[in-house]
């Protein structure tokens, strides 16, 4: 019996991890897990969602079982706890069968802490039975919205889980996730028959991310990706993450960096496994470089100095594009956000979402999901307030560093554009597409015939620009109000929902549409002349006393060649954050280095001596 569970637990978070104290909602997460209850918490992502389930798995009797639904995020996890001294392993599809054995072999004899294993895994009756006879401490089940129809990465596996209550009656279980709005969590805790259990929702502030999102100037492939090498050489030698939204452009960004001289790799679920494996140890290992992925690539990964996060194709969610985003600054330094969006990109989404085998009324909501997306790309609201407030955290404030915050656009009333808009496209039949729309309302059609400059909407918009047009019938397509027809790659536009429209021709919605912003500079995350000075980690180095700058660069060329002999990532061994504070301490003995936040007692028996012999050889 422990008489003081949560002084327990602080103990092995100092000795195990380094670090004082729990964060936010960890050490209320920790205390039900310990005492034995069933807990859904949901963190931000770079919250520590791992320790609230790996510190319980430490103290209490028996084995954590955790369940993972990725490969990759197995590995990263089950490395990092080896280099803290922890007794972790995985049992995966990349295992020989002798491994397998080797493994459960362990588990059996106690000399195990924490098993790592997939969904798909636990199909297998015959590894339940083998957990049947073995003790266990908990069940967490890490990236739980997969679970959930509603969410952004349903995945039907996760639906067999809600049965490990009934497996392993009193075994208190976890689910753990960092993106899960109300209707989400409601359905992760019906489908693991979590009944009963305590529900923590942190805040999903990420105040170091600086948010941005940049209106595609046309549907150009080749334009959309010059637009992003230009970004990415604006974050020279920053290590950072792409996401495209097919394998092809993955491989095409990929390339057109790398020949930019950037040190890109592309990812995507096109790639043999081993192929993947390897391309993410690289990112994992090398200094600033680039990855250029699909969703396939991210779940997890604890890469804790990813400065920017780019979406060249936007994702389909909120949810998905807070998960992704939130891969930047896990570290708790300056990151950058930065979404580029087009209607083509809405009506791709919606594309995607109608041919997939689903609910009618669980495509209604994606649908509306996806809606809400670009809405917040396109609106004049604070990006992290929006985000927040859609995760239910009513009373958030704006952040102050998104491009909103920042540069305000400057928005005008389009109302009676909004409605001419509408009323040409009810006239037009729905059966052209933007440019000749904006053509019918200018009076610039070619060659009009009779039937169409007879319409009472022919020229009556030739007080608005072409580039004005574009952009109220871009701005009505967000919001739903207009929808495109595909029409085998000659999109046709259409009236969206009725009730909307109705409610825009009363004059009962109001429709508020951002003016073009001048000058794009593609060094800045808003795309507007550059008005201040980022604040990212170089600049900060770079600031530096020299001495200790050439501490900084010594230890992590000291971790780089011990991460190599390991053939882990460097950041398991220390982080920038504490190599820097190592570095700006200068610690003279092993207890002092103790001291440092990140730098726990495994930390000390491995790497200590190794710390201080940098130290002294440069004086």
């Amino acid at each position: 019996m422990i008489h003081d569970p949560i002084s327990a637990a602080r103990d092995t978070l100092e000795r195990v991890w380094g670090h004082a104290d729990f964060r936010g909602l960890q050490a209320s997460v920790v205390a039900e897990v310990l005492a034995g209850r069933d807990v859904l918490a949901v963190l931000p992502t770079g919250g520590g969602k791992s320790v609230c389930y790996q510190i319980p798995a430490l103290i209490r009797p028996g084995l954590g079982l955790v369940i993972s639904p990725l490969i990759a995020l197995m590995t990263d996890q089950v490395e990092a706890l080896k280099q803290q001294g922890v007794r972790a392993a995985r049992l995966d599809s990349g295992l020989s069968l002798d491994e397998r054995s080797g493994v459960l072999r362990a588990a059996r004899s106690g000399d195990l802490d924490l098993l790592y294993v997939s969904p798909e895994g636990l199909q297998s009756g015959a590894l339940l039975d083998r957990l049947a006879d073995l003790p266990l401490a908990l069940i967490a089940i890490d990236e739980a919205h997969c679970v959930s129809q509603w969410g952004h990465d349903f995945r039907p596996d996760y639906r067999t889980l809600g049965r490990l209550g009934q497996l392993f009656p009193g075994v208190p279980r976890i689910a753990v996730t960092a993106t899960a709005d109300a209707r989400t969590r409601d359905d992760i805790l019906a489908s693991l028959h979590l009944d009963g259990a305590a529900v923590f929702v942190d805040s999903f502030a990420r105040p170091n991310l600086q948010l941005s999102a940049v209106r595609k100037e046309s549907a150009s492939r080749a334009k959309t990706d010059a637009h992003v090498i230009e970004l990415v050489r604006a974050r020279k030698g920053q290590s950072g993450v792409v996401y495209c939204g097919s394998r092809d452009g993955c491989e095409r960004v990929a390339d057109a960096l790398k020949s930019a001289g950037t040190n890109a790799i592309a990812y995507h679920a096109g790639m043999a496994g081993p192929e993947r494996d390897r391309r993410l140890e690289r990112f994992l290992a090398e200094d600033g470089a680039v990855m250029v992925a699909t969703i396939a690539f991210g779940m997890g990964v604890d890469k804790a100095d990813v400065r920017f996060v780019i979406h060249a194709d936007p994702p389909g969610s909120l949810e998905a594009y807070w998960q992704e985003i939130g891969r930047a600054g896990r570290d708790g330094e300056p990151a950058d956000g930065i979404t580029l969006y087009g209607p083509s990109d809405i009506a791709w989404t919606l594309r995607r979402l109608e041919g997939r085998p689903m609910d009618e009324a669980v495509k209604a909501v994606q649908t509306r999901k996806a809606r809400q997306l670009f809405a917040m790309l396109d609106g004049a609201t604070c990006r992290a307030q929006a985000v927040r407030r859609y995760f239910g955290e009513t009373d958030a404030d704006v952040c102050g560093v998104c491009d909103i915050c920042q540069d305000p656009p400057a928005l005008h009333d389009a109302t009676v554009a909004a409605q001419k808009a509408l009323a040409a496209v009810q006239r037009l039949g729905g059966r052209y597409g933007r440019g000749r729309i904006v053509d019918h309302l200018t009076g610039k059609t070619k060659d009009a015939q009779p039937w169409e400059t007879g319409l009472s909407t022919w020229g009556i918009g030739k007080d608005i620009a072409p580039t004005g047009w574009r952009d109220v019938l871009d701005h009505l397509m967000f919001e739903g109000l207009l929808v495109e027809d595909p029409n085998e790659g000659k999109p046709l536009v259409m009236l969206g929902d009725p009730e909307r429209i109705r409610a825009v021709y009363r004059g009962e919605t109001r429709v508020e549409v951002r003016r073009t912003p001048p000058g794009f500079d593609a060094s800045s995350r808003s795309g507007n002349p550059r008005t201040r000075t980022r604040n990212d980690r170089n600049a900060a180095v770079e600031a530096l006393d020299a001495d200790v700058r050439a501490r900084f660069e010594a230890l992590r060329a000291w971790r780089r060649d011990r991460a190599a002999e390991q053939h882990v990532p460097p950041y398991v061994i220390f982080q920038d954050k504490t190599l820097l504070e190592i570095a700006q301490r200068e610690p003279g003995s092993l207890p002092a280095l103790a001291d440092i936040a990140g730098v726990g007692q495994s930390k000390i028996d491995r790497y200590g001596a190794g710390v201080l012999k940098v130290l002294a050889e440069l004086g």
